[in-house]
């Protein structure tokens, strides 16, 4: 081990003050057995670190196949080596020059031994979850009503909560704000997708009932609605529609719903154009407006980002075109909508680009960055940048 006065030497060599410098000076050496592969090294910024400090825990998830990433119970970071041109050392028993005190008169030796070493560290960005998978596995086996005539029930590709974290790269909260937006429901203790045809039948029992019992939309009563339909359909699925397509509240210890007209219009919408590859616009809003709920008005602004019109085809034209549909990267969603359509007005494009925006990214720097803009008839339209490849959508 060095001596103090071999410190001084080389102090001397290097032209450094001795004065100018801590008293404590740390001798580093290398343990036994010291190999770069055995820490990793994680970049935690304040609301990580305050979260590790208060005893939270950090998953990693990803399948063998997947780019891994890094969740919080309501965040999803990306995980990305950097490489660093500087060797970065654990030293546990080492003292910042914050940590020290200059209460001693001379200069002292403290012999610190490294116990590792790395040349890169997982650098975190906040990202959004990776969900398209989670409608993908819930599919698999979506919930038709229950078995009838004695069949049993398919009980393959069935999911938890727990499943279905192991599977898909999102926190907790995440997931189950996405389990919400799909109108996913828990059977059984598993997660479970409904048919999209039967999401419609038990929508259009409960509008049904609405209309004969001529209940305000805003009043519809759950007792009520469970008592009457309970010989069509098991209670809980009833209550589920509800909840998909209204807002509960309570009034004298009676729960009521307010059925959103939007959904519902969206609803009736999506059943309309799903088996259409494409639907006269004006022929769709006649049929669209008549298939809803007397009292219900039906408007092309509710079908942003599940629906896509066509003014500038004789007749005009609309089909189904799902965000939801599209790939989640970046890149990739852009060629998609450039080989769907040449060229978008932004008021088009947004609702299909929208979930793509980073913390305070706006639409408009996504379109700078990744699309061209041209004036068509006095109209703002983007089109690709870069080369468009083939890309086919099937309803």
């Amino acid at each position: 081990m060095r001596t103090l006065e071999e410190v001084q030497a080389t102090l001397q060599i290097a032209k450094l003050q001795e004065e100018e410098l801590q008293k404590t000076i740390h001798c580093l050496s290398f343990g036994e057995n010291v190999s770069s592969a055995d820490y990793c090294l994680l970049e935690l910024d304040d609301t990580l670190c305050k979260l590790i400090e208060a005893g939270e825990s950090l998953v990693i998830r990803g399948d063998t196949d997947e780019h891994a990433v890094l969740c919080t119970k309501d965040r999803t970071y990306d995980l990305k080596i950097a490489d660093t041109s500087n060797m970065l050392m654990f030293v546990p028993d080492c003292r910042t020059p914050d940590q020290l005190t200059n209460s001693q008169e001379n200069s002292h030796i403290v012999h610190t031994q490294i116990w590792g070493f790395s040349n890169s560290y997982w650098e975190l960005r906040k990202q959004r979850p990776k969900l398209k998978k989670l409608k993908k596995v819930l599919m698999e086996n979506p919930y038709e009503g229950p078995a009838l005539g004695g069949k049993e029930e398919d009980t393959e590709n069935r999911y938890t909560m727990e499943d279905l974290l192991e599977s898909i790269q999102a926190s907790e909260e995440e997931l189950k704000t996405s389990l919400e937006a799909v109108h996913a429901c828990q059977i059984d203790g598993y997660w479970r997708m409904l048919d999209f045809d039967y999401e419609m039948k038990l929508l259009g029992h409960v509008t049904q009932l609405v209309d004969s019992e001529s209940w305000a939309f805003n009043r519809v009563p759950l007792q009520t609605c469970l008592e009457e339909l309970a010989p069509l359909e098991p209670k809980q699925m009833i209550e589920h529609c509800l909840n998909c397509y209204g807002n509960r509240y309570s009034e004298n210890d009676d729960v009521l719903y307010a059925l959103d007209e939007d959904k519902v219009c969206r609803g009736m919408a999506l059943m309309l154009l799903q088996n259409a590859v494409k639907f006269n616009l004006r022929e769709f809003q006649e049929v669209w407006q008549q298939s809803v709920p007397e009292g219900m008005s039906t408007r092309l602004d509710q079908l942003k980002s599940v629906a896509l019109v066509d003014r500038s085809s004789r007749p005009e034209t609309i089909n189904l075109l799902r965000v939801e549909d599209l790939s989640e990267d970046t890149l990739e969603r852009f060629n998609q909508l450039f080989t769907l359509r040449e060229k978008w007005t932004e008021d088009d494009i947004t609702p299909y680009i929208k979930d793509l925006c980073g913390e305070k990214q706006s639409t408009g720097a996504l379109l700078t960055k990744h699309a061209r803009s041209s004036m068509q008839n006095g109209i703002k339209v983007f089109n690709s940048r870069r080369p468009v490849a083939t890309w086919s959508h099937v309803n």
